[in-house]
């Protein structure tokens, strides 16, 4: 099989690359392939002819979209509906990674696939608009959310474990609840999806969920460092884009489909450490 993957040097684009090995790969980020430019995604397609495209491509900076609005919408749609036009043109597959962020998080229960969204800032809105983009585009495609996601790269353990280091006090906020993902896990998930022509709409996260605060707990406890850690609430750490306070996915649809290969967070965490 034949894959793309766009946002190849992401957390979740290398731990692909790692997994899908045994596929022929075309990895490309923005130095190989700028998506929001039509006639060069157009060109690399005819060039490249992948039978599945895997879209981790994204304009990830949450708080940084509430000030840039337009350039996150260049990317997280325009490039979007630019992927899904190749795929359309060529006949590929498409996988469309999405966010936890299209709900608003007001209510206790877990998310399924197919409750109402909310998006409550700009990076979790665009990221909504492009999935419409591809359900318009395209019949043959996965839509996956995921949350909370940590693997080779920057991200909330790492930032922890500097933290540990450097010493001193650490507050983390207490009242944001969610499923730490690891790359791997989501991978796995992935795969498992693109072995079916199960099309549609998945959420995709590790099994159970906690709270920040209890998440970089538990990141000291399996690394063996003694922290000084307390909980905060969101307040004491303003931000500019609004978070979904019980951000908390259900993997539904991956249950009733092929089966959910998720490990739980504690398992993926202690995995991802040693």
């Amino acid at each position: 099989m034949k894959i793309l993957v766009t946002g190849a040097k992401g957390q979740l684009g290398k731990e692909i690359a790692r997994q899908a090995h045994a596929h022929t790969l075309t990895l490309t980020d923005l130095d190989e392939l700028d998506i929001t430019d039509h006639r060069a995604v157009t060109e690399f397609f005819r060039t490249a002819r992948p039978d599945v495209v895997i879209h981790c491509a994204a304009y990830t900076n949450v708080d940084g979209a509430e000030n840039d609005p337009d350039g996150a919408f260049r990317v997280n749609v325009v490039g979007t509906q630019n992927i899904a036009a190749g795929c359309l043109e060529t006949g590929a597959r498409m996988v469309y990674i999405s966010t936890d962020y299209v709900f608003d998080g007001q209510c206790n229960s877990q998310h399924r696939e197919f409750d109402i969204v909310n998006p409550q800032n700009v990076y979790g809105l665009t990221k909504w608009q492009g999935e419409q983009i591809v359900r318009h585009i395209l019949g043959r495609h996965y839509i996956v959310r995921t949350a909370w996601l940590y693997g080779e790269g920057n991200n909330f353990v790492r930032t922890m474990l500097r933290m540990a280091e450097q010493g001193g006090p650490i507050n983390v906020v207490n009242d944001q609840i969610g499923s730490p993902t690891s790359t791997v896990e989501l991978t796995k998930a992935i795969l498992r999806l693109l072995d079916s022509d199960a099309y549609g709409t998945y959420h995709a996260t590790c099994q159970g969920y906690c709270s920040w605060y209890e998440f970089a707990c538990e990141i000291f406890r399996l690394a063996g460092k003694d922290v000084d850690i307390s909980p905060v609430t969101t307040p004491a750490f303003p931000r500019p884009a609004k978070r979904p306070p019980h951000s908390v996915l259900d993997n539904h649809m991956l249950r009733m489909t092929v089966g959910d290969p998720m490990a739980s967070w504690q398992d993926a965490l202690k995995q991802y450490l040693k």
